[in-house]
């Protein structure tokens, strides 16, 4: 991790400057501290006490967990605009995930004693923040009972569908988004091995096509057949 020029955030990117008043944006500004992470750098580490939130001026983020002795379960892609470390938040102030950045990662961090003022002080972010909350919440539900209750290739057909709801599709069809299959077993709940020969169904079924590690869907319907199988 490195410092980064501050003049590089334009103010304007993240989900805490677009949901604060205009007159914030100043104290923000006086606030914040430009990151710079190469791939594979760590935001922060499961366990660590909490020292502020991040959001992600550019590049991708993983946040991820411990799951077993070694093993982890990737609980969400963030990309530019979003928020990480707020799971933090409460009365026992740890990270209880890591955040790992997967492609070279600009950050804007701000320490947790401004943004709880900033919460204090701009309604309408708190808001926002609190809808952001009762979204993930429900999205955490909804995974741990597909981890429980839906079959490997049913979680491996839900995963790839939602990456390709959140980070669309290049000009090429491919979704957006350069994850490794290792990353998307994490994603999926699944090993790396079980992967592997479910996304060769996945084509022998002509569900998707496969380039390099990227992933075309060409059967978004089949895809979703899948998630339904027991």
């Amino acid at each position: 991790m490195s410092r980064s020029k501050k003049l590089k955030c334009d103010l304007h990117t993240c989900s805490m400057c677009l949901g604060c008043q205009s007159a914030w944006l100043g104290a923000i500004d006086a606030n914040r501290k430009m990151l710079h992470f190469k791939k594979g750098g760590q935001l922060f580490k499961e366990g660590d006490p909490m020292t502020g939130m991040y959001f992600i001026y550019s590049g991708l983020v993983k946040v991820h967990k411990q799951w077993g002795d070694d093993k982890e379960l990737i609980v969400r892609f963030a990309k530019q605009g979003a928020i990480v470390g707020h799971r933090g938040l409460g009365n026992e102030t740890i990270y209880p995930v890591s955040a790992t950045a997967l492609s070279t990662t600009e950050i804007c961090f701000v320490d947790l004693n401004f943004f709880i003022a900033t919460l204090k002080v701009n309604p309408q972010y708190l808001f926002d923040l609190m809808m952001f909350f009762a979204s993930e919440l429900k999205e955490s539900e909804r995974r741990m009972r597909n981890l429980a209750h839906m079959s490997t290739k049913g979680r491996i057909g839900q995963a790839l569908l939602t990456l390709f709801d959140k980070f669309g599709v290049t000009p090429d069809g491919l979704i957006n988004i350069d994850i490794s299959r290792q990353d998307l077993a994490s994603y999926s709940g699944t090993t790396y091995e079980t992967l592997f020969k479910m996304l060769n169904e996945f084509v022998e079924e002509k569900l998707i096509n496969l380039d390099g590690r990227n992933i075309q869907i060409l059967d978004q319907k089949g895809l979703v057949k899948c998630t339904a199988e027991r």
